[in-house]
């Protein structure tokens, strides 16, 4: 699978305060945002001093960077063959897709079971952010924007906060940005467009009202959608 659209990228070297952040760090944040942006395309190699050119990072930042994104799931490594971004397919989806049915289901579960009112305000919050954002941009292109992919994560993150476990919310975390790189293709190449903000709004309601089954539903069939609508721009595309 690979994106048919190329994105400018920006890079950040200053955190929310204003100070620099260490060079390994930025050079995490700059491929992570290439990769999740479909931008590299899957299985393309990572030459070391293709990367040095690109963004002006030293081997030293590079390497530690790459090994951070191996242990996410975004990169590869091969025993003296470097470094490729990871694979996209329709076996890898299936299985990302199922595995998040699982953790994010029971991160949900357990949240909506020990969430307080502060809790509830903090998902009303986060879901009204996406919502204004959806209402100020074109609804298609907006899939493909760096704030709305920030604020739809911030949401379903935000769900998943009262859980209580850290270990299962880093878990979730990961999944979902494999799964965006998944999320932007299908956005990019499919021709209907999607209700997401209907499907938020009903998982919002859900869970505020403490109708876990409900809201589990509707977060599974929300996961399961972009994977039926990855399957369906590759099948168009074989033909």
């Amino acid at each position: 699978m690979k994106s048919h659209e190329t994105l400018v990228v920006s890079r950040s070297d200053d955190d929310a305060n204003g100070k620099s952040r260490p060079l390994s760090e930025q050079a995490f944040n700059t491929i992570r945002r290439r990769i999740l942006r479909g931008e590299i395309a899957p299985g393309t190699k990572l030459r070391m001093e293709v990367l040095q050119q690109q963004h002006a990072f030293s081997s030293s930042p590079l390497r530690e960077a790459l090994n951070r994104l191996v242990a996410e799931g975004l990169v590869t490594a091969d025993d003296n063959r470097g470094f490729r971004v990871a694979p996209m397919s329709p076996h890898d989806l299936a299985d990302l897709t199922n595995f998040r049915l699982l953790v994010e289901a029971e991160a949900l579960t357990r949240s909506i079971a020990q969430g307080d009112d502060a809790w509830e305000g903090r998902v009303i919050a986060a879901y009204h952010q996406l919502e204004r954002l959806e209402k100020r941009t074109d609804g298609g292109q907006n899939r493909l924007d760096d704030e709305w992919t920030e604020r739809h994560k911030g949401f379903h993150m935000t769900l998943l906060s009262a859980a209580g476990s850290p270990r299962l919310l880093l878990s979730c975390s990961n999944l979902f940005d494999q799964s965006e790189r998944y999320r932007r293709f299908s956005a990019m190449n499919r021709n209907e467009p999607r209700n997401s903000q209907d499907e938020h709004r009903r998982m919002m309601d859900a869970a505020v009202e403490r109708k876990a089954d409900l809201a589990c539903a509707i977060l599974r069939d929300h996961i399961s959608q972009t994977a039926r609508n990855v399957m369906l721009v590759t099948e168009q595309d074989s033909k």
